[in-house]
């Protein structure tokens, strides 16, 4: 039940991120929202890290936790920002729903890792879901290019890598070290970028409200809370139920349209809900490692 109750909370502040990038990517450009809602999440976690400096991993991890640091923080928030500037925040949470399909894809081709034909069914219910809710207009993402379609799906490929990459690196690394230095390096990444680019962040982007409620609510919760989250659903669970968070993304995210801007709630969304929570029930089925049939034991 705890693992379920986090995938629940997870879902609704991710919902809710889809929300703010959208608001912060203009004023702070593609690389300086990735450089804010680090640094926010990593100030919230920072003290807690410091207090528990003590039952840190020694030695610590530091080539994982810069792999993982790049590849699930820096390079897909700035690819889901860069997204932004030309698909809304829904086709965007609904690209996300992606990240299953390459969590199990790259799980098979790069970490050994077979999966049933439950998990494969579950895979595609779950999708199949996401479809019915945006009522079958397919066409509506198909027809975008590349700056936004290609680059979510570049997201949720490094997503799905940075997840097994965790899982088989950084299993007892802990979630908060994982977490803080995750969003330490994602912070890095969005200040090497606003470098390249030579587009720092205005200064008169920080005297309006909604621009700190939005970093307020993409870093500390968004990219602070939701990631202990995250890191305990891999540690506790697995990668691809983790990952399967991103099936509930466009529905929480409608949920907050309805809720803060009166949307409708229809029977579709109703119907993919039901289909993506079978999804995720068939995708969780236990996967095993690939055993190799030319590896034999070793004879004097």
């Amino acid at each position: 039940m705890k693992l379920y109750a986090a995938l629940i909370s997870l879902s609704m502040i991710w919902g809710l991120s889809f929300v703010f990038i959208k608001v912060l990517v203009d004023p702070a450009g593609v690389w300086g929202t990735v450089f804010l809602r680090c640094i926010a999440g990593a100030l919230i976690l920072l003290p807690f890290l410091w207090w528990q400096r003590k039952h840190l991993v020694r030695p610590l991890p530091w080539k994982s936790l810069g792999v993982v640091g790049i590849f699930n923080a820096g390079l897909p928030w700035g690819l889901i920002a860069l997204s932004e500037t030309t698909i809304n925040s829904s086709t965007a949470a609904v690209l996300n729903a992606l990240t299953p399909v390459c969590t199990a894809l790259i799980g098979y081709l790069f970490f050994s890792i077979v999966l049933s034909k439950k998990q494969w069914a579950g895979v595609g219910i779950g999708f199949i879901g996401i479809v019915v809710i945006m009522d079958f207009n397919v066409d509506d993402i198909l027809g975008q290019g590349f700056i936004g379609i290609g680059t979510m799906i570049l997201a949720t490929a490094c997503y799905g890598f940075a997840s097994q990459y965790t899982k088989r690196h950084l299993q007892n690394a802990g979630v908060l070290l994982v977490t803080t230095v995750s969003l330490l390096v994602g912070a890095a990444v969005g200040g090497v970028g606003m470098l390249i680019t030579q587009n720092p962040i205005p200064s008169e982007a920080f005297f309006s409200p909604m621009i700190w409620v939005s970093i307020i609510g993409l870093g500390c919760f968004g990219s602070g809370i939701a990631h202990l989250l995250f890191y305990y659903m891999i540690e506790k669970g697995s990668a691809e139920f983790a990952t399967s968070v991103t099936y509930l993304i466009p529905l929480t995210a409608m949920v907050w349209g309805s809720v803060l801007l009166g949307e409708t709630l229809t029977r579709n969304l109703t119907m993919g809900l039901v289909m993506i929570f079978v999804g995720i029930y068939l995708s969780n089925r236990k996967s095993q490692p690939l055993q190799k049939p030319w590896k034999t034991s070793k004879a004097g």
